[in-house]
């Protein structure tokens, strides 16, 4: 297997070999060191990750794909976050426990993963019991996901693109489609046990092991959509939770570009209910899905150092 490194990088499928340890920065715009932007109870995830006390998320900086439509902007170019320590951040996972997360949310984690890693240990050792949430753009190595098992309870993963030219268009990756199909397999792998099923809930009907598979509508790009989420449902089933979202937005800057004019506007309330339509007809059973509009906070929090 691959051994995966930060120095020259690999971490993920860009595998750009900038030299991290020495400060270089990768694709990601993050060297070696870890950054948080911001650590807090979300209540704005799915049920069954936010359940009633939140989810106990935590924001890393950078971001191996930097979408041109990203609300999550902020951080995903590096420009926000505070370097933690492997020591501090496995702390921040056990303040996030006393104060009554239902699990540790990590958000776009991947570029730091042999660093998280650590931390996600270190807790345990020290008392950590909540479920390990690994909240992914999809663009991950196979072999990165498979070094997870064991680790990793549940997978909130996007999947935004079955179109490689606009996965190339969007963000710059037209391996992005079967990058995340393979990403996938092995997270349905990883959540896998003979022994109960998947996905398992508690009593609470919090996610304990399993995976959602998350799929953004972009605007006048409903056969993607569609392509996405027949995909997923023809080859786990409802095995894998869909969650099919409407909350697009149009970042500042982005009516300045030439190269996507359809992303000018919002997602119409008929392009979205025709998605949502078209997998009740497929047989769709598990899943999630958006109604009216969607609260600010859901996708763009306050990038402000809180609990870091």
């Amino acid at each position: 297997m691959e051994k995966l490194c930060t120095s020259p990088c690999n971490l993920c499928p860009r595998e750009c070999g900038a030299d991290r340890d020495a400060g270089e920065k990768g694709y990601c715009q993050s060297d070696s060191r870890i950054y948080v932007a911001r650590a807090a109870l979300h209540g704005w995830e799915e049920p069954c990750i936010s359940g009633k006390g939140g989810s106990g998320t935590v924001f890393f900086s950078g971001c191996n794909l930097r979408c041109v439509y990203c609300q999550n902007h902020e951080i995903a170019s590096g420009g926000a976050g505070k370097p933690v320590t492997v020591e501090r951040l496995a702390e921040i996972f056990l303040e996030l426990q006393a104060k009554g997360a239902e699990n540790i949310n990590l958000v776009t984690p991947d570029h730091y993963w042999t660093a998280v890693s650590e931390a996600v240990l270190q807790a345990k050792a020290r008392g950590l019991f909540l479920p390990i949430v690994y909240n992914g753009s999809g663009y991950e190595k196979p072999e990165a996901i498979r070094s997870l098992s064991g680790m990793v309870d549940v997978f909130l993963t996007d999947f935004k693109y079955m179109d490689a030219s606009l996965a190339e268009r969007f963000s710059h990756a037209p391996d992005y489609p079967e990058t995340a199909k393979r990403a996938l397999d092995e997270m349905v792998n990883i959540t896998q046990n003979a022994a109960l099923p998947t996905p398992c809930f508690d009593k609470n009907g919090i996610l304990r092991r399993g995976v959602i598979v998350r799929h953004l509508l972009l605007p006048g790009h409903k056969k993607n959509a569609k392509d996405v989420i027949r995909y997923v449902h023809e080859t786990y089933g409802d095995s894998v939770i869909l969650s099919i979202m409407n909350q697009y937005t149009p970042v500042s800057g982005i009516a300045e570009r030439t190269d996507c004019e359809e992303l000018y506007r919002k997602v119409t309330r008929r392009e979205y209910e025709a998605v949502v339509e078209y997998a009740v007809e497929l047989g769709v059973k598990n899943a999630f899905v958006q109604e009216g509009d969607t609260a600010k906070e859901s996708f763009v929090p306050e990038f402000n150092g809180e609990g870091v």
